[in-house]
């Protein structure tokens, strides 16, 4: 009887065991982990700061009395521009995604020395005579855009981005002075036949920009761009002749354009903080 019962005992533990034998015999079950759980990016309100230069062109210069009316006369271009000035700014954006921001901006264009010289050719008794005809003037301007732009992508820090804008210019044309044939002196005489006050003239101005960003830090990105920027038109106050006599209405400053070379910072009112992508661990039974 006690021999029935060991042998009972004994297949009873068999056949408890056999099934933790089988189990340790399989493989582990792997329960897949889930897929990593990345930030997403946020975006937020931005400050700005530019300063820079202009390069600066006229297309022509046009005085309806001296073009239209004086006859006999023609005038060759020989040289008309601008020197360089520098440019400040200021302005407030927002960074909507890694790929798009928009911005508004006020800027102050500096005074830049303007220079022009034609070639009057002009008939007298004695047959053609020609002539210098030289201007000088200076040009300076406030300009209020609303810009869109577009990142490309960010490579070790560096984002390259494109970019357009559409405001409103200020134009300023002073001290403007026109020396040349004089209308009532000996001919070949050289005497300063007109001179103009200051105006400023209102216009549409838009722009085209390209460059790249470096974010230096997570609040801060300095930027070196490329802009062209279309003024629009100026015109002085009404040319006088040197002895005061005449009155020729203004001088006009036609298409004016610039390639502009600028250095910005960005700076992120709300900076984002850096936070690594988290992987939930790989969960194994068995």
């Amino acid at each position: 009887m006690g021999s029935l019962r060991t042998l009972a005992l004994a297949g009873a533990a068999v056949i408890v065991t056999l099934p933790a034998a089988r189990a340790a015999d399989l493989p582990p079950i792997i329960q897949r982990a889930p897929p990593a759980v990345v930030e997403e990016f946020a975006g937020g309100w931005y400050l700005r700061g530019d300063i820079g230069f202009s390069s600066e062109q006229v297309e022509t210069l046009f005085n309806a009395q001296v073009n239209n009316n004086v006859a006999g006369i023609r005038l060759r271009n020989v040289d008309r521009g601008f020197d360089a000035a520098p440019i400040f700014g200021v302005g407030v954006g927002y960074q909507f995604n890694q790929w798009l921001r928009a911005d508004v901006t006020a800027e102050y264009r500096g005074a830049a020395n303007f220079h022009g010289l034609d070639i009057t050719t002009f008939q007298t008794a004695g047959g053609p005579t020609t002539a210098p005809d030289s201007y000088s003037a200076s040009k300076s301007a406030w300009v209020f855009l609303a810009n869109a732009y577009a990142d490309l992508g960010t490579w070790w820090c560096v984002t390259p981005f494109v970019g357009a804008g559409v405001g409103v210019a200020y134009n300023t044309i002073s001290h403007f002075r026109d020396l040349g044939v004089g209308s009532s002196g000996a001919v070949g005489g050289i005497v300063s036949t007109g001179f103009a006050n200051s105006a400023t003239t209102t216009n549409l101005a838009w722009a085209l920009h390209a460059g790249l960003a470096y974010k230096a830090t997570p609040g801060m990105t300095v930027e070196l761009a490329y802009r062209y920027l279309n003024l629009g038109s100026a015109q002085t106050a009404d040319l006088v002749s040197f002895d005061g006599t005449q009155n020729l209405g203004p001088m006009h400053f036609n298409d004016l354009t610039s390639h502009d070379v600028k250095l910005g910072v960005r700076w992120t009112l709300q900076p984002e903080q850096s936070r690594p992508a988290y992987y939930p661990p790989v969960v194994s039974k068995g």
